[in-house]
């Protein structure tokens, strides 16, 4: 909720909109496709024309509530009918529509997010088009490591891979790690060659999405903008070409990113990054030290030790100890209220001094109590077993 919430506030921004559309674009600079000699016969663009094409923004008219910007020429992507009239290649379109989008995802970590057919042109030559940036996914570096570890975990056949991945998202709460690690081996198995021949990304997400569930484990919300994406980008993939293959798409970009990742350029500058942190930790390290043992000479240092089991086992103490104490209570008022029977004088009640009676009933009241507590705690202890 809080992610659509702050999905909505963003688009109804238009300032913000034409703002993400301007870091889209620069992404896109020099970005000349993933042709090959098979593509560029099948009717490539020259590479002086852009393959995608995002609207330049006048930001001398633009602000929070006016968006202006290029107007697009083009075909909309619910058109069909005016692709084949135009005679543009529905299968090109369909590749370089996938390979824009899985672009913006694995490499720039900022991407489209709803690609409905509404928000894509389809232009000559066989180039597209996006409009309305108003819903932009951000990935962080960490986010598109891991996600490039899970779809090729899958790909692999690495079920260990993807189980650690969702480990990584969601925590060590897991209740059994054994029987998540053979959840996920089958679902594995059941989509690694399905993914070389023909990808259903929405039922692998459903499939995916249901073993979370199953083991009280949830996606993180960041996640959520990119399933929405996937889920549109197949769709409309389908719609171009009924035989489009996601999996063909999808692997070589995560090949390619795979590799990427391993370059000397990516492994000196996270080796920076790292190198930059360290530093900065071995810089406070002394005022952290110098606090700590201010706060102890001053008697406020505290250690907090929160052993889940041992609280469970302190509850229970503390109910045994009320039971019997209630149980000592209920001995003496039926001692007591013995004696009082046998003692002559005082008030009456059907013959039966009248303190004795209360004594007793109040007995009997702490007994049922009693038998009522023992009773609740077997069951309690039977459902933990």
């Amino acid at each position: 909720m809080r992610q659509f919430s702050q999905s909505l506030r963003r688009e109804l921004d238009l300032a913000e909109e034409c703002r993400n559309a301007e870091r889209i674009a620069e992404n896109f600079v020099g970005y000349t496709d993933v042709d090959t000699p098979a593509t560029m016969a099948a009717g490539s663009t020259s590479a002086t024309q852009p393959v995608i094409i995002i609207p330049r923004i006048y930001w001398s008219w633009t602000a929070e509530r006016v968006c202006v910007q290029d107007r697009i020429e083009g075909i909309p992507a619910s058109d069909l009918r005016a692709v084949e009239q135009a005679g543009l290649d529905r299968k090109l379109l369909a590749r370089r529509g996938a390979c824009a989008v899985l672009k913006m995802i694995v490499d720039d970590g900022l991407f489209h997010a709803d690609p409905h057919p509404g928000n894509v042109f389809y232009l000559p030559d066989d180039r597209l088009a996006f409009i309305d940036f108003g819903i932009v996914g951000h990935l962080t570096e960490e986010r598109r490591d891991q996600l490039l570890s899970l779809l090729l975990g899958v790909f692999k056949n690495q079920s260990r891979q993807v189980v650690d991945v969702l480990l990584d998202w969601t925590g060590e709460n897991v209740t059994d790690e054994a029987e998540l690690v053979q959840d996920v081996d089958a679902f594995v198995d059941r989509y690694r060659h399905a993914l070389l021949k023909q990808l259903h990304l929405t039922a692998m997400l459903t499939d995916l999405v249901a073993i979370l569930r199953q083991h009280h484990l949830t996606l993180p919300p960041d996640l959520s903008l990119l399933v929405k994406a996937f889920i549109s980008l197949e769709g409309m993939g389908r719609e171009l070409d009924p035989e489009f293959d996601m999996g063909q798409e999808l692997l070589p970009v995560l090949e390619h990113a795979a590799r990427a990742r391993f370059m000397p350029a990516a492994l000196l500058r996270r080796g920076w990054r790292m190198g930059g942190d360290t530093l900065a930790l071995l810089a406070s390290l002394p005022q952290d030290l110098s606090r700590l043992l201010r706060a102890a000479r001053r008697g406020r240092l505290e250690i907090h030790v929160d052993v889940p089991r041992l609280v469970q086992v302190s509850n229970r103490l503390d109910r045994a100890a009320s039971r019997l104490t209630i149980g000592i209570v209920v001995a003496a008022l039926i001692v007591g209220s013995s004696i009082v029977m046998t003692v002559p004088g005082g008030p009456t009640l059907l013959g039966l001094p009248v303190f004795g009676l209360l004594g007793f009933a109040g007995a009997v009241l702490g007994g049922v109590w009693l038998v009522l507590s023992a009773w609740r705690s077997g069951r309690a202890s039977d459902d933990g077993a």
